[in-house]
Order: C-alpha cells, then sequence, then structure tokens
C-alpha cells in the first residue's frame, strides 16, 4: 500500500467474522469490542461503509449482538473460505462499494484476518489491518499473524488511528461526537 492518510470517503470498514461462539473465546475480547464498537460508531456517523462477514455461521453461529444492534440492516457475507479475497460474495459486494481503502478488523487475527489481508493485497487493493480491533484464541497465533503482515508491508493500525483520520479535523460536531466515546475506552 502506498503511504497515504485514510479518507472516509474512499474507505470501506470490513469486520470479520466477529461471531456468537466465537468471539468470547479470544484473547482480551472486551478490548476488541470497544475498539471494533468506535470503528462502527464512526463508520455510521461518517458514511463510511460496512461489510460484515460470517464464517460458516451455521457452525460459529451469528455475527455478534452488539455490531447487528448497530446495524439493524445488516446482511453478512457467508463465507467458506477462511480469506474473504477468496469469496465472490464478498468481492461482489466490496466491488460495489466502489471505494479503494479497506480497514479490516477481525477474528481470528491469524486465520481469516492475516488470509484475507495478504489475499487482497496480492489482488492489488490497498488494505490496513486495526491491530488492537483484531484477536485469536491465543496472543502468540495474534502476535505472530501481526508480525507476518508488517514484515508483508500492509500497514497495522490502531482503531483511534483509524477514526481520527477519518475525521481529519477537531471542532466539528463529529469530532465531538467521537471524543465521548474515545474518552469512555480503557
Amino acid at each position: 500500500m502506498k503511504c497515504e492518510l485514510l479518507d472516509r470517503d474512499r474507505s470501506a470498514l470490513v469486520c470479520i467474522d466477529f461471531q456468537e461462539r466465537l468471539f468470547p473465546h479470544v484473547q482480551q475480547p472486551q478490548r476488541v469490542l470497544s475498539r471494533v464498537d468506535l470503528l462502527l460508531s464512526a463508520a455510521k456517523l461518517l458514511g463510511v461503509p460496512l461489510l460484515v462477514t460470517e464464517q460458516y455461521p451455521r457452525g460459529l453461529g451469528p455475527t455478534i449482538e452488539p455490531i447487528r444492534r448497530a446495524f439493524p440492516d445488516l446482511r453478512p457475507v457467508e463465507k467458506m473460505d477462511f480469506s474473504c479475497a477468496a469469496s465472490a460474495a464478498f468481492l461482489e459486494r466490496f466491488a460495489a462499494l466502489h471505494r479503494d481503502q479497506i480497514v479490516l478488523a477481525g477474528i481470528e487475527t491469524h486465520i481469516c484476518v492475516a488470509q484475507t489481508a495478504l489475499g487482497l493485497v496480492s489482488r492489488g487493493e490497498n488494505v490496513l489491518v486495526v491491530a488492537d480491533a483484531t484477536a485469536s484464541r491465543r496472543n502468540l497465533d495474534a502476535q505472530t499473524a501481526l508480525h507476518r503482515l508488517d514484515q508483508a508491508g500492509i500497514p497495522l493500525v490502531t482503531a483511534e488511528a483509524v477514526v481520527f483520520e477519518w475525521l481529519r479535523r477537531a471542532g466539528t460536531a463529529e469530532f465531538k461526537a467521537i471524543q465521548a466515546k474515545v474518552k469512555g475506552m480503557e
């Protein structure tokens, strides 16, 4: 990815496999949930489109309730491939957004997030991974995957960094709405 600021008018937020039967088992689920909540709130406020995926929902359950509650009209992309880049349904939905910056959050970092990031980059997409909005069941798996992505040249960012790049400036009504949420995070 070329070095550039995120732009809310060019970005899409992709939340990978935040599912009921898997999410409670990842490391630091409350930290991850607070960062995803920040991203979702900012995306909604700033008009950044959201794509949500579900890996084998019959086995792993639906998307977790906080995400479904925030986006009641959500239509997750169901997939069997670990990589979203291997899912025709995902690629079709992403193409329809006409965005060229992909901000990835999800679980598990070392499986679906890493394979998606690497797969999308190999297709020529600009991808960033939100390190504090990803998790795995084991910390070593997550940390190793983040190191691998970094070594592959895929930018790692934090949820707060993403949101403030989308905002660009203080003093706006949007900034004030998000500032309260940022102050409430651990």
